[in-house]
């Protein structure tokens, strides 16, 4: 098994300022991003929200084989996140600041321009797992704070960083633009999102694109900003 960049073993958090774990700060971002997200839910009304909608979303039937490509966002999510975690932190860096910025930015739309969709069907089309997943999804997540959609702006990063990472062979590349494609569809067709929501997305990520590549890199060059890499214990009686 490939062996972690960090001996994460040796992290405590009176160690959390030191160069070699202070990337796990950037995790401090998602506890921002849930009470946010339980502040929006909770306290904008749905008389308040902007119905989005565009004549395509009607052309567009409810498939539930699209719950697939929906659900696995969250595998492609996590996955990413934790193979740099382990593996390549300045990688890691970049994809969750990237979706710090996504963030901030949507959350900062939806309390402005609070907004909803009312695409879901009102009773599931089929009986089958699928359906049964998505009348789950429907359960515990409201129709309400969906433009943009997260669920793109999050995809469109994680192809950034995988696309960018020099290790990554072509055939996985490929494979992750493949799928984020078709989890950016999918928002559409299992009726979580409009395709208002799909578009709108996108400026939110050439926002988080420029500030995390473009400003960190002018920043670099004019400032020097060293990368760090860990290389171990200095000595066989580092203490834990």
């Amino acid at each position: 098994m490939k062996k972690p960049v960090v001996d994460y073993r040796e992290f405590r958090l009176s160690r959390l300022n030191e160069p070699r774990f202070s990337h796990i700060k950037l995790l401090g971002g998602w506890l921002v991003y849930f009470a946010l997200y339980f502040l929006t839910e909770n306290l904008i009304p749905v008389d308040r929200c902007h119905v989005i909608h565009c004549a395509l979303d009607d052309l567009i039937p409810f498939n539930e084989y699209f719950t697939l490509f929906y659900c696995f966002w969250y595998v492609l999510l996590v996955g990413s996140l934790l193979y740099f975690f382990l593996y390549d932190i300045p990688s890691f860096r970049r994809l969750q600041t990237y979706i710090m910025v996504t963030q901030a930015a949507a959350m900062l739309i939806y309390i402005v321009y609070p907004s909803v969709q009312l695409l879901r069907p009102e009773s599931m089309p089929r009986d089958n797992f699928l359906c049964r997943v998505m009348a789950f999804i429907y359960a515990f997540d409201t129709p309400t704070g969906v433009c943009p959609s997260l669920h793109v702006a999050y995809s469109l990063g994680i192809a950034s960083v995988w696309c960018k990472y020099k290790k990554a062979p072509a055939v996985w590349k490929a494979f992750v633009i493949l799928s984020v494609v078709m989890i950016s569809i999918s928002v559409a067709f299992v009726k979580q999102h409009s395709v208002v929501d799909i578009f709108a997305a996108i400026p939110v990520g050439m926002l988080a694109e420029l500030l995390v590549y473009r400003a960190s890199g002018l920043f670099s060059a004019r400032f020097g900003t060293p990368s760090f890499k860990y290389n171990g214990p200095r000595n066989s009686d580092h203490s834990v």
